[in-house]
């Protein structure tokens, strides 16, 4: 696919609102609308009209400790030992 992707130095660092954003905020009407507003029928919407349905899901495993190596020399050599072994490498 054609595609341009532009990234900055910001990219990564979150953006927070200021007081004066946020009390702004606060004054705008927040508008609501049914599904008859939209001119969608009850009938289209809902799980059995979904395209997509979720299979199954498991929770997140428990994090475990993790493994401190010691640099006498050999910490390079560990890590790209530990890294193989996960195949991140």
């Amino acid at each position: 696919l054609p595609a341009v992707v532009s990234v900055t130095d910001q990219s990564g660092e979150a953006r927070y609102p200021s007081f004066k954003g946020i009390m702004a905020a606060k004054k705008k009407p927040v508008q609501s609308w049914d599904l008859s507003d939209l001119g969608i029928d009850e009938d289209e919407v809902g799980l059995e009209n979904a395209y997509t349905t979720v299979e199954s899901a498991t929770e997140r495993p428990a994090r475990t400790a993790g493994t401190i190596v010691k640099d006498e020399g050999e910490g390079g050599k560990q890590l790209a030992e530990f890294l193989a072994g996960q195949k991140f490498i």
